[in-house]
């Protein structure tokens, strides 16, 4: 529910009354003494889908250029005439948290922060995500998201391209650029001077970590959480609702993949860097492109009727762009998760040719307790597997040496799969045995 406020200019008095009677809005008028063109105020509480229309009634009547507008929200409204009203707009068929047109934009500027704030909260929540990413902490990442202020320029964006504003949407596409780069730079100076003062092992190897490796080669699934985080940023923004959560659910989107640039440059590791600076570009454009889609299919348009045409005409082309830039860098993603398919199958065909070696008489008794898959980043996308490292239970007096031989034969031959292997082999004993002795390592075979 909001509650409005118009100041009633001269010679206006009797047409915004009788708009309100025929509305069936309940409202108190108060005479205006400050002795400026004004000489009443009326007050009139409306549901909230409501707001803009009467806006839009008012305005046409003369009250657009001679008048102000307040709105607030309002808690609670006791009257047959407001319960009447709510029912009929209800009808309509739109959202009743639909906020107004006017309502939109001033929550668009609200949220697209002033620059010193949004610098320092920036860097500040990059810092700390790079923090959390080498120290595989999976709270102290999500403790990042909490603080980036990453939401507001790209609801900006949406909104100002929506309603034909040039400069709010100019604010909001400057401000996304701007805070990704800040995001990226402040990560790789921070993880520059950990690796400078030894506050991380030396030799520290980021893929190594399982928060950093997550985000070393991002799949199609990654486009489902961007255009979800922008479809709910845009929900949240035109029903009036909170915006905090949904800014957490962005900020997942961007400021881990923009600590982990960092990361991946700071090590000069360029596989690392490419991967998630895609995965960041993929979720920028997602993120825009859902919440375009959702304000346009919600019905904001401008103001005046004659610049809709051009606000369509934009919103299409940028649609567009969005679109096209997405479908190419999804072409990376594909390729990413088609060796993530690959990968899976070959490490799938490498456990079964060890098995079948390991089912053959001559190691009778032997049992597979771990198996371990090497691989190698080939052009910056695609792994191959190099060494197969297995570790084999074995009797005391069983076959040793000729295993590893006969896996990688096994593995070239049935699954045309050409690797090392290395076999490690533990001493078992099964009840019964006369041995007193449990299990331990006694040799290794590499090939």
């Amino acid at each position: 529910m909001r509650l409005v406020q118009v100041t009633i200019p001269t010679g206006k008095r009797e047409t915004v009354l009788s708009i309100l009677d025929d509305e069936g809005i309940d409202y108190v008028v108060t005479d205006e003494s400050s002795g400026r063109e004004y000489t009443a105020v009326a007050y009139f509480p409306l549901p909230t889908n409501a707001v803009e229309p009467i806006l839009e009634t008012l305005r046409e009547a003369g009250l657009e250029r001679e008048a102000y507008t307040v709105v607030l929200k309002a808690e609670t409204v006791e009257s047959e005439r407001f319960e009447a009203l709510t029912e009929s707009y209800a009808e309509t068929g739109e959202s009743e948290e639909r906020i107004a047109r006017q309502e939109l934009e001033a929550r668009a500027e609200e949220l697209a922060s002033a620059l010193p704030t949004y610098v320092v909260m920036t860097a500040v929540s990059a810092v700390i995500a790079t923090a959390g990413l080498l120290l595989d902490s999976p709270a102290t990442v999500v403790g990042s998201m909490v603080i980036a202020p990453l939401i507001g320029p790209a609801m900006a964006a949406a909104v100002g391209s929506v309603i034909d504003d040039g400069e709010l949407f100019r604010r909001g596409v400057s401000l996304q650029l701007f805070g990704v780069a800040l995001a990226v730079v402040s990560s790789t100076l921070f993880a520059a001077f950990v690796q400078a003062t030894n506050l991380v092992p030396p030799g520290l190897d980021p893929l190594s970590l399982s928060e950093v490796e997550e985000r070393l080669a991002p799949s199609v699934l990654s486009l489902a959480v961007a255009l979800g985080a922008g479809v709910a940023g845009a929900v949240s923004l035109m029903t009036g609702v909170s915006t905090a959560l949904v800014g957490v659910m962005i900020a997942v989107a961007l400021i881990p993949p923009a600590a982990t640039v960092g990361i991946g440059v700071a090590y000069g590791d360029p596989a690392l860097a490419v991967g998630s600076a895609v995965l960041v570009a993929v979720n920028v454009l997602s993120i825009n492109l859902a919440a375009l889609v959702v304000l346009w299919y919600a019905g904001y348009r401008p103001e005046q009727f004659f610049r809709r045409d051009r606000a369509r005409v934009a919103t299409l082309k940028r649609i567009g762009v969005l679109v096209a830039a997405i479908a190419l860098l999804s072409v990376f993603l594909g390729g990413v998760t088609y060796d993530s398919y690959r990968m899976a199958s070959t490490e799938q065909d490498i456990r079964d040719g060890v098995a079948t070696e390991l089912e053959e008489p001559a190691y009778s008794g032997h049992e597979l307790v771990d198996l371990e898959v090497e691989t190698e980043t080939e052009r910056l996308l695609f792994h191959r597997p190099t060494t197969v490292v297995g570790t084999v239970g074995a009797p005391r007096d069983g076959a040793r040496g000729e295993l590893a031989e006969g896996i990688r034969t096994r593995l070239a031959a049935e699954h045309g799969i050409e690797v090392d292997v290395r076999i490690l082999y533990v001493e078992i004993e099964r009840s019964g045995d006369r041995s007193p002795s449990s299990e331990r390592r006694v040799g290794q075979t590499a090939v």
